[in-house]
């Protein structure tokens, strides 16, 4: 017999109407959710959740989130020093840490320490219900060339002989087309549920810049046709105008950042219905500038983050001005831990866009994005249940999803906790 709970609720987000409902009741029957209203008749048996004093969600989707890494402070250091068993340990610690936050379920862009497949064991084990965690999708190893955002040696490349050695580890880099073309048979193969195209340089890494375009028209095309002729779906890594409209051109299913993207673009993407995950977070310190802040980062990422500063405030605005369909990702690699990703509602908040434009890019956007809208980003009848609580005003404190009160996933409710920095 499947166990029922009811959730009460102060007020309730239900992921599709830009309102918050009050006194509204949550019937959830086993791993799903029955019904929902003011007016439910409570069952006998069912087990009580009183949660009148806070505001109810979706369980929150972070789609773009790197798993494998301890500590964003030694992410270089754990490159090179971790095997690649403790980066697949480092995967679960993050999965465990993101559904503690309220975090339902993460989209893991490709490793930026592993090299391996960890990601989807740690998936496979969670689905077996072997460890506990956020629901993952993931492509499991990023798609680049030699020299690129994605080549992990670049931080040996004075050390020509070592950083050819490192490069030949990756089995997801390498030049041309055909080797593109298998480079994407080979991660459908082993289990990645999308692909991930590094298309241009970016801040993070010392030898490229953002401008830089590093993988080849042939190329590019290459990896979205092959990855389209068996059924799954590409998102690029890139950040200039005229080259969102390349991949625009190859039909791209997705992109990330365009954190320097013009309005003509912009409209370009929202006309073709191509998604957009921005990434605030990474480039908060140059957005709303904090020369003081900026001084902590690493000293090629604080040069860029300095250089680019006014185009990243124009991209922010072209941003929050367009109609472009949204998602909500992190990609806190030099900033934040990888498991606090109510930092983005922070980013978004303080860029003017609004508690509901970010709530619904945090569920339902993002369900649709990582194709399982069939399952997970609003409240009714049929869905998982996938549920948090945060007992902060969500429209008006930027902090809201960092003080995750109640999370449940499937049915089952697991402990929560808070950002270690509102402590």
């Amino acid at each position: 017999m499947k166990s029922l709970k009811v959730i009460l609720c102060g007020k309730l987000y239900d992921g599709i109407h830009a309102e918050l409902k009050e006194n509204q009741k949550i019937l959830v029957e086993g791993n799903q959710i029955a019904a929902v209203g003011a007016d439910l008749e409570i069952p006998e048996s069912a087990e009580i959740i009183d949660l009148s004093d806070a505001t109810v969600t979706p369980g929150m989707i972070d789609a773009h989130i790197h798993l494998d890494y301890f500590d964003w402070h030694t992410i270089r250091q754990e490159v090179y020093d971790n095997s690649e068993e403790a980066k697949t340990l480092a995967i679960l610690h993050s999965v465990q840490k993101t559904l503690s936050r309220g975090f339902t379920t993460v989209r893991h862009m490709g490793g930026i320490t592993s090299n391996s497949f960890g990601v989807l064991d740690v998936k496979r084990s969670i689905e077996k219900g072997y460890f506990t965690g956020s629901r993952i999708v993931a492509a499991p190893r990023l798609l680049c060339t030699a020299g690129s955002h994605g080549d992990l040696s670049q931080g040996f490349s004075r050390n020509p002989a070592l950083s050819h050695y490192l490069m030949g580890q990756y089995q997801s880099l390498g030049s041309g087309k055909a080797f593109f073309a298998h480079a994407v048979r080979e991660e459908i193969k082993y289990g990645a549920d999308f692909i991930k195209l590094m298309a241009t340089g970016g801040f993070f890494t010392p030898n490229d810049n953002p401008m830089q375009q590093q993988i080849n028209d042939e190329e590019m095309e290459a990896v979205i046709t092959t990855a389209h002729e068996w059924g799954k779906t590409v998102t690029a890594h890139v950040y200039r105008s005229d080259h969102i409209r390349k991949l625009l051109k190859y039909g791209i299913d997705g992109l990330e950042h365009c954190s320097l993207i013009d309005e003509e673009t912009a409209q370009m993407v929202a006309e073709q219905n191509v998604y957009v995950v921005p990434t605030f977070c990474p480039y908060e310190d140059a957005v709303h500038y904090d020369p003081v802040l900026i001084q902590t980062k690493q000293p090629e990422y604080r040069e860029k983050l300095e250089y680019y500063k006014d185009m990243l405030q124009k991209g922010r605005e072209v941003i929050k001005n367009s109609n472009m369909k949204l998602g909500y990702g992190t990609d806190q690699v030099a900033t934040h831990m990888c498991y606090e990703s109510g930092y983005e509602y922070k980013a978004w908040m303080e860029s003017g866009m609004g508690g509901f434009r970010a709530l619904h890019a945090a569920t339902q956007v993002n369900a649709e994005i990582l194709q399982l809208d069939d399952k997970i980003g609003t409240i009714e009848p049929g869905k998982y249940a996938d549920i948090a609580a945060w007992k902060r005003d969500l429209l008006t404190d930027p902090y809201a999803l960092l003080d995750c009160a109640f999370v449940m996933k499937e049915g089952v409710v697991y402990p929560t906790e808070k950002c270690e920095d509102l402590d």
